[in-house]
């Protein structure tokens, strides 16, 4: 690795922080198997409680005396998130080590993050995106591709990945359709420093996602999965059933503006009951613990090591 705030990072893989699913409990499951496990600061509904989750974070990783100890905090940073500047401020007071930025990479986020040795990641989905970003002082860049759960691109993440190292040395996670350790092994051969993998770690028995949400996760295939910014402004894929589900025709869904200060918010009924995933939903068949799945991705890596080295 490149910095020692990923020295002990046995495995480069970054759970993603992932709306209403990530938060405590797969932060310190990952971090303790060894990975980087984040979470959204708008996971918690007040700055108090996502400042609450911060001191109950590095509790247990004394409690379990957790030697990895990098963890990731992502921030919307758009004109439509209340929450940046009080939020920012408790990631600063407690030196959260890895902030994840999106929809904006802000210099005061930027400099405060700097202040006290973290790094700052910020996620893209085009190469012009990516320049702006490094221009603004990232230490790495997350280029979220096409197949990605949640807000992703279109890009094929291979093509933007070699686009990207073009121009840029830094730190890089690669997003889209990454489940399992092949595809940990294949991100890294091609010039990615992480994995970036988000909806696999829904279907964990850590996720605070609901029980019907995960298992709809295994039971959908690529082709359930339905692209769209009808639900917060920002193009997304989201699991086809629970549109169903709510009462909507997937094939008929509305443009809508981006509203982050209404979007995402745990009372919403979009986010609630419509469920984000990823295409790697075609590659998930069990809900694992943190712990098992890991393991079993770090035996997938060494396989597909061994197929190419052969």
């Amino acid at each position: 690795m490149k910095n020692n705030i990923f020295d002990k990072v046995e495995f480069p893989v970054i759970a993603a922080p992932m709306f209403l699913a990530s938060g405590v409990d797969l932060v310190v499951a990952g971090c303790a198997n060894g990975i980087i496990g984040s979470f959204p600061a708008l996971n918690q509904r007040t700055s108090e409680g996502f400042e609450e989750w911060l001191v109950q974070i590095n509790s247990e990783f004394d409690q379990l005396d957790c030697q990895q100890r990098t963890y990731g905090v992502n921030l919307i940073v758009h004109k439509s998130n209340p929450r940046v500047a009080p939020d920012l401020e408790i990631c600063i007071k407690h030196e959260v080590p890895l902030l994840l930025t999106s929809l904006g990479a802000a210099k005061e986020v930027i400099d405060g993050v700097h202040s006290y040795g973290g790094k700052v990641f910020h996620d893209v989905i085009n190469a012009r995106h990516a320049r702006k970003a490094v221009e603004a002082g990232v230490d790495g860049l997350v280029l979220v591709a096409a197949g990605a759960g949640g807000h992703g691109g279109l890009a094929s993440p291979f093509a933007l990945l070699s686009e990207v190292r073009s121009f840029f040395n830094g730190y890089i996670a690669l997003a889209g359709s990454l489940t399992n350790g092949a595809h940990v092994a294949a991100a890294r051969a091609a010039g990615a420093d992480f994995a970036y993998v988000g909806t696999r770690f829904v279907a964990t028995e850590e996720a605070y996602a609901d029980q019907p949400n995960k298992q709809m996760i295994v039971d959908s295939k690529l082709n359930d999965i339905v692209y769209t910014n009808a639900f917060s402004g920002v193009h997304g894929n989201f699991m086809r059933q629970s549109i169903l589900d709510a009462g909507l025709d997937p094939e008929n869904l509305p443009d809508k503006e981006i509203d982050f200060g209404k979007d995402l918010n745990p009372d919403k009924h979009a986010w609630k009951d419509i469920w984000s995933a990823g295409h790697g939903v075609s590659d998930i068949d069990e809900i694992l613990p943190t712990a098992k799945l890991v393991a079993k991705m770090k035996a997938e890596y060494q396989a597909a090591v061994g197929r190419v080295t052969a």
